[in-house]
């Protein structure tokens, strides 16, 4: 009778222990967060443009309004890194670095919508940021479309579509973050001679 208690004891400490068990959250792999910071160096001795500049927030197309970090395999299927991801949306990321690059080219630079009055608006809109791994090294694929528009006459001056490729230094989304940042860069570079030769149309 007392090895019979004994078993079923033990057999119910079993059943408890493995229930407990059962009840602790699955173990996860740990999330890597990454940012877009890169910023152009402009050369402050040009004049600047004596016009004030606002800067819309930033749109992006589906599939790339997300903080997850965006890669391809096969044409028309988009997927997206598990444990990687942007601290925040790229588009939501862009905006100060649009700032940044701009102020050293407008008599001052605004984010829009405020208070504050404006000569022009420069929306922008990102098509596509994502990695390539059906090419050997994978590509970082960076597509912008800006538009500056005169605020006063309510009239588009100029649109640009940006398209620019950079080759990721390894084969995954550290490479891919490293190279997204330069391919930015490339972008942020041309931005402020866009915005000169569109501005001097008026």
């Amino acid at each position: 009778m007392k090895m019979a208690l004994s078993c079923w004891m033990t057999f119910a400490i079993a059943l408890l222990l493995g229930g407990c068990s059962a009840l602790q959250p699955p173990k996860v792999a740990n999330t890597h967060f990454y940012t877009l910071d890169a910023i152009s160096a402009i050369n402050p001795v040009q004049q600047k443009i004596p016009q004030v500049l606002a800067i819309s927030m930033p749109g992006a197309r589906p599939g790339f309004d997300t903080p997850q970090i965006a890669y391809q395999r096969q044409p028309l299927e988009l997927e997206y890194f598990a444990t990687q991801r942007w601290v925040d949306t790229p588009a939501k990321m862009l905006r100060p670095l649009l700032v940044q690059t701009l102020e050293p080219v407008f008599q001052a630079v605004v984010a829009a919508p405020g208070s504050i009055h404006a000569d022009l608006r420069l929306d922008t809109e990102l098509i596509r940021l994502q990695q390539d791994f059906s090419l050997q090294p994978s590509l970082i694929h960076l597509m912008l479309r800006v538009q500056l528009i005169d605020l006063k006459d309510k009239n588009v001056i100029s649109t640009k579509l940006f398209d620019v490729t950079e080759t990721a230094a390894s084969e995954d989304a550290y490479g891919g973050v490293v190279a997204a940042n330069r391919a930015l860069l490339r972008v942020l570079e041309q931005l402020p001679e866009f915005c000169r030769k569109a501005s001097s149309r008026q």
